[in-house]
């Protein structure tokens, strides 16, 4: 699962902008016991992310680009107008947009070498489609040189995926709830009548514990705000400020709240539902109240859909009535994120998995069973031919044999009495008598 923050929305293309000016009455601001460090932006979770931030960092190195990006809005980004001046950027930056998709390219390539060799292994179908995805965000037909097409690509695949990952991730966390769950009610079909009873009663004492809670401020709501001014800084909420509590949460000094610092606001709120040592408190349930907190206040202020919060669009929601009358919040025990169709449904779907899991490694144990008759019958078959070989070479050997007879010898008389007769040759030399 990719990590909470995804701020970088378009390539963290807004991460050059200069924060804008806010006055701060520092007679009403405690200054801070110890400079805090800016935060180092998360991995956006896409695998191409390091290669979209290497092709930023240098960008933004450009005077000329850097420039047109503080003046284009996200409209015009994703219409791919800011793609186009990238032929104005200096040769040296080029240089090094070439040599990075290069190596991008040499990665990709090398990825799915490995994909191919291990679904190749496994006696697997190779999906060449999802292969293919893989490069979707640059030009490989290109492979060579950094282009205006190469950045067009780049940022419209990288506004699509982040744009798919709260959906992505919901499913996830529902998938997880579910298996949970299914798992509970397996584990209680194991034990006895009495056990189960205990195991339930303990299971309903868990849920009431984790729902006695302090009530929760509505995310980005007054009263959400002045209590972590009130605690997180040590300011008077009755002097609540929305500009200098801007300036204030605004870590990194850019001008914006990116997603990061939007859910780091809810910290406090989140304390007063989960506490990481208690048995009934779940964090990654925190994690999803969190997301689910930031993707509010998002769709709430983030009027030009940026994913960042300016400054202008901070101070225009405090002037709302539900900034000052917010709705009661929600959370997740009060709103579960599945219903008990849809557990029947996941459990119906675990099922026709382990049957065709079992299916296969039946498959399988027949599929070695017969090798194995097969091995014997050839390992039989093999004995029998080295016999008949051994036959015929025996047999060959005889025949190749001289046998040795008796010759009697032209020049040796027959004896009187000698009952053997004279061969016909033998009678003709013979002489005459008269």
């Amino acid at each position: 699962m990719w990590g909470p923050s995804h701020c970088c929305l378009i390539l963290c293309l807004w991460a050059c902008l200069d924060a804008l000016p806010v006055a701060v009455d520092k007679t009403k601001v405690s200054p801070p016991i110890e400079k805090l460090e800016a935060p180092k932006s998360e991995d956006t979770g896409l695998h191409y992310d390091r290669y979209l931030r290497e092709v930023i960092d240098f960008l933004e190195k450009d005077p000329h680009f850097k420039e047109k990006l503080h003046n284009t809005d996200m409209e015009d980004i994703k219409q791919g107008k800011l793609a186009k001046e990238l032929d104005f950027v200096n040769h040296h930056v080029r240089t090094k947009l070439d040599e990075l998709k290069r190596q991008e390219v040499n990665r990709l390539r090398t990825l799915i070498k490995a994909k191919q060799d291990m679904a190749g292994d496994r006696g697997m179908m190779v999906d060449y489609q999802a292969l293919l995805k893989q490069f979707e965000h640059l030009n490989n037909m290109n492979p060579h040189t950094f282009e205006v097409e190469d950045l067009d690509r780049l940022i419209k695949s990288a506004t699509n995926d982040l744009e798919n990952f709260d959906k992505e991730r919901h499913e996830e966390f529902k998938k997880y709830e579910m298996l949970k769950e299914h798992e509970r009610r397996q584990h209680l079909k194991t034990l006895d009548e009495e056990m189960r009873k205990k195991e339930e009663e303990h299971y309903e004492e868990m849920k009431k514990k984790h729902a006695d809670h302090p009530k929760i401020n509505h995310p980005g709501s007054q009263d959400q705000l002045k209590e972590v001014w009130e605690e997180s800084d040590g300011l008077d909420p009755n002097e609540f400020d929305p500009k200098t509590f801007f300036k204030l949460h605004d870590s990194n000094g850019d001008g914006y709240f990116d997603e990061q610092e939007l859910e780091a606001l809810f910290t406090k709120e989140l304390e007063k539902i989960y506490d990481p040592t208690r048995e009934e408190d779940d964090m990654l349930e925190m994690e999803e109240d969190r997301f689910r907190m930031r993707e509010h206040v998002m769709n709430e202020i983030d009027t030009n859909k940026d994913r960042l919060v300016s400054l202008s669009e901070f101070i225009t929601a405090t002037d709302k009535r539900e900034f000052l009358e917010p709705d009661g919040w929600e959370t997740l025990e009060q709103n579960p994120v599945y219903t008990e169709e849809e557990l029947r449904e996941f459990e119906e779907h675990l099922a026709r998995e382990e049957h065709d899991l079992n299916q296969k490694t039946n498959d399988l144990l027949k599929q070695r069973d017969e090798l194995e008759r097969q091995q014997e019958q050839l390992n039989a078959n093999k004995i029998e031919l080295q016999r008949a070989v051994e036959h015929m070479e025996r047999l060959k050997t005889q025949n190749t044999e001289i046998p040795v007879e008796a010759k009697v010898p032209s020049t040796v008389k027959i004896l009187p009495g000698d009952s053997q007769p004279l061969s016909q040759g033998h009678q003709q030399d013979l002489p005459t008598h008269f």
